[in-house]
């Protein structure tokens, strides 16, 4: 036992010396507790050991993992199968640090059919429930999934409102984009036959679904239901239009999915064709982070953790290369017990199966490669211009960060300031701050508002910038300055940029910098200049909407404070305060016949100042 685990602490000798000789899943965590890795095993006992033995000859990223364990929790479950299940679980509710994690800390959506409900819907959601409805996807690309849903609503007259209004159908029913289940003016029975087509769609069943329109739009014409027989022509259009726009791939009409793989210094890339009947549907990618695993280890998670969330299972899924043996019949396993039938992992050697998979391979490539493209592109010149406004400006050191501020007010009220940071060019939002000022609040002062916050974000002297900009003038410049400097930063440097002739101020210095209209160098710093005044602008918005929402109510005689709150409860919008009558608002605790009667007044009075604030 010493040799297992030379080294490490007591408490991990003893949990390795009670390991179980059962299957199920081990986490791993660290000083912290925090778990940083999720495992199953066919026998936990001989799994968890494997790591601590041999550590030269575990991957840098093993060997960096082990280190951090600080101790071990394990599971016992009562098949492989159930490990299998558990492991997929708890990785999405932890994310350890080093797992492939599928979704890399991104919720993809779905589209879901609300057919718990008389009258489905169909609408997107993030969430899976066990809640009677189906659901499809998960979406890579939330623009391929919302246009999917674009036309299905517009081939079928869906109800989209959450809540049923029995008075009278709504305009969608006017112009043909809903069939008014609301008033009755469609059957249970009709309806869930129009749901039933949308689900063919969305199961890829096209042909299929052709057949039975036609079959359907011949009836209602025999029956002289022409209305009826006129819809479901147009719905079949609009599917044959659909059809021809899939391409056909195989002539046996089965159910696969293509999984193509490419990997490079940057990550990982899975791209997924759909093929439902034989045809190409569809397709969606994954990037997952690198962490040194091979193509192998990071094909097997991913199925793992795609085909938990899908909620479709083909017959067939085409990969560029198997699980482990032992791993790929558990997994077969796994998913024949989901989808309740056979499920087969394969590789192709030759034929169309082959040329599809080589094609999502070639994919995935192009689309990392796009994106290291663009991301070095975005960096380099980022950087680049970071680089040209430290030399046009002179600076010593390079800008790898950058505090910009802004005030924002009206007429002195709700005065704010806001500081952006830029790191090497780049928006770092993390580090953003936004103040509320109290030296200037009711009157406008930019200047003292400018002193106070530079006050409050330098007096400790945390992370220093290479470079405060100033929004503002020469003016607002010095008055930044005068705290600054008296803060003892005397070599911080500080610009002052102003908004008409984008003129950069240096203290000291009688006459402008103005850099050239097409350089990176201007471009940066207008882009962080407007950014500081669009993050301040926003947050002095949102002030002053809380304070106009209570503002209505101090216009009205005989409504103080506590009326005003008992108001607010009562009736949670302004817009149900004003359609109550005069009785129901004297009816809220502390209310009384004459302030009700003046609010009730003051909601229909026609002055325009008083619109002005009810806006």
């Amino acid at each position: 036992m010493s040799t297992l685990a030379e080294g490490f602490s007591d408490s991990i000798k003893n949990a390795l010396a009670v390991l179980p000789e059962k299957p199920g899943v081990y986490l791993m965590h660290d000083a912290e507790g925090k778990v940083i890795y999720v495992g199953k095993a066919v026998v936990l006992k001989n799994r968890v050991r494997s790591y601590f033995r041999n550590l030269a000859s575990h991957t840098p990223k093993v060997r960096a993992m082990v280190a951090k364990i600080a101790e071990i929790e394990t599971i016992i479950t009562s098949s492989e199968v159930e490990a299998l299940i558990l492991e997929c679980n708890l990785i999405k509710k932890y994310r350890p640090r080093y797992n492939i994690s599928l979704k890399d800390d991104k919720s993809y959506p779905y589209l879901k059919v609300t057919m718990q409900e008389d009258f489905p819907r169909l609408h997107m959601t993030r969430r899976l429930m066990r809640d009677g409805a189906k659901y499809y996807g998960p979406y890579a690309d939330a623009g391929a999934m919302y246009e999917t849903m674009k036309l299905l609503k517009t081939m079928f007259p869906l109800r989209t409102c959450r809540k049923m209004n029995p008075d009278r159908p709504c305009l969608n029913y006017h112009i043909k984009r809903c069939l008014a289940p609301c008033a009755g003016y469609v059957s249970k029975d009709e309806y869930g036959k129009m749901i039933k087509s949308v689900c063919m769609v969305l199961d890829g069943r096209t042909t299929e679904l052709e057949r039975d329109l036609k079959q359907r739009m011949q009836q209602a014409a025999e029956e002289y239901a022409f209305e009826e027989a006129a819809r479901l022509r147009d719905q079949l259009q609009a599917v044959e239009r659909l059809n021809e726009s899939q391409k056909a791939v195989t002539n046996n009409g089965g159910d696969m999915d293509i999984i193509g793989f490419a990997q490079d210094m940057t990550g990982n890339c899975l791209q997924i064709f759909f093929v439902r009947k034989g045809k190409l549907i569809g397709r969606d990618n994954f990037f997952l982070q690198d962490g040194g695993e091979a193509p192998q280890e990071v094909l097997t998670a991913f199925i793992k953790q795609y085909y938990n969330e899908a909620t479709f299972i083909p017959r067939e899924i085409v990969l560029p290369q198997l699980p482990q043996a032992e791993e790929q019949q558990l997994i077969e396993l796994w998913l024949r017990e989901k989808a309740e039938r056979k499920v087969e992992l394969l590789t192709p050697q030759r034929g169309v199966k082959r040329e599809l998979l080589q094609l999502a391979n070639d994919n995935a490539l192009k689309l990392l490669q796009e994106r290291l493209r663009k991301g070095s592109l975005s960096l380099k010149n980022d950087e680049q211009a970071a680089e040209e406004l430290q030399q046009a400006l002179g600076l010593a050191h390079s800008l790898e960060r950058m505090d910009c501020f802004d005030i924002s007010h009206t007429q002195g009220s709700e005065t704010v300031a806001s500081m952006v940071v830029f790191r090497n060019g780049s928006i770092s939002k993390k580090d953003y701050r936004k103040y509320k000022i109290v030296s200037a609040e009711g009157k406008p002062d930019d200047f003292k508002s400018m002193q106070e916050v530079v006050y409050r974000r330098y007096k400790d002297y945390e992370d220093l910038p290479n470079l405060v900009v100033i929004d503002g003038g020469k003016g607002q410049l010095s008055s930044a300055l005068e705290v600054i400097r008296g803060l003892g930063l005397a070599d911080l440097p500080v610009v002052g940029l102003a908004k008409r002739e984008e003129e950069i101020f240096i203290p000291h210095q009688s006459t402008s910098i103005l850099l050239d209209r097409d350089s990176a160098a201007l471009h940066l710093i207008q882009r962080i200049r407007d950014e500081a005044h669009r993050f301040a602008i926003t947050f002095h918005r949102k002030l002053r909407g809380k304070r106009n929402l209570v503002s209505v109510l101090d216009h009205v005689e005989g409504i103080g404070p506590k009326r005003r709150q008992a108001l607010w409860k009562a009736f949670k919008t302004l817009d149900a305060m004003k359609a109550a009558s005069v009785e129901e608002l004297a009816s809220v605790d502390g209310m009384n016949s004459t302030a009700a009667q003046a609010l009730y007044d003051f909601f229909r009075l026609e002055l325009p100042e008083k619109k002005e604030v009810l806006r």
